[in-house]
C-alpha cells in the first residue's frame, strides 16, 4: 500500500484522536493502566498555536477505498541531550492502524522523522517502549534501534 507522509494539520485532529483511541485500547489489552487522554481537543490545544508542545506526521493511503484517509501518525518534539551535546527528536507516539501494518507505513513515518531530526541539526531519535508490547519491540529492532541499558525514565508531577 503506497502511502503519503505529511505534516500533521489541524484538520487531522479527529482522525489522529481516533487512531490514538485504538492505540490506547491495544495498550490496555496488554495490561497498560496508564491514562490515555489524547483527544482531538488535546491535539488542537497542544499541537497548534503560538507555542505548540509537539508536532506530528500523518500517513495516508494513496489508493484504494481508503485513499486519503489517515492510517497512521507519529507525534514528536525536538530536544537536546546535554551529555552528548546533541539535538534529538523524541518520538512521543507512533501508531499505525492494524490494516496498514507490515506495509511500510511505520517505516515511512520513522524515516520522515529522521529527516526532520537531521534537518534540525539533530543526531538521533529516541522514544520509550511499553515493555509488554512485542509488536513495537520487533518493529523498532528491525529498524536497527537498540535499548538504552543504563537509563530508566522517571516522572514527577508538578501539582502541589
Amino acid at each position: 500500500m503506497p502511502v503519503t507522509i505529511r505534516a500533521l494539520e489541524l484538520r487531522d485532529a479527529e482522525a489522529v484522536a481516533e487512531l490514538a483511541a485504538q492505540f490506547a485500547a491495544y495498550l490496555l489489552d496488554l495490561g497498560d493502566n496508564s491514562e490515555h487522554n489524547l483527544t482531538a481537543g488535546a491535539i488542537r490545544r497542544d499541537g497548534f498555536g503560538p507555542r505548540p508542545a509537539f508536532a506530528g506526521l500523518v500517513a495516508s493511503s494513496k489508493d484504494g477505498a481508503q485513499a486519503g484517509a489517515v492510517i497512521g501518525y507519529l507525534l514528536y518534539h525536538l530536544g537536546y541531550d546535554a551529555d552528548r551535546a546533541a539535538r534529538n527528536l523524541h518520538v512521543i507516539d507512533l501508531y499505525v492502524s492494524a490494516p496498514a501494518r507490515r506495509l511500510g507505513t511505520g517505516r515511512a513515518l520513522m524515516a520522515a522523522a529522521a529527516r526532520i531530526c537531521r534537518d534540525a541539526g539533530g543526531a538521533y531519535l529516541f522514544w520509550a517502549v511499553y515493555i509488554p508490547n512485542p509488536l513495537a519491540t520487533a518493529f523498532y529492532t528491525a529498524l536497527g534501534a537498540r535499548y538504552v541499558q543504563d537509563l530508566d525514565f522517571m516522572a514527577l508531577g508538578v501539582d502541589s
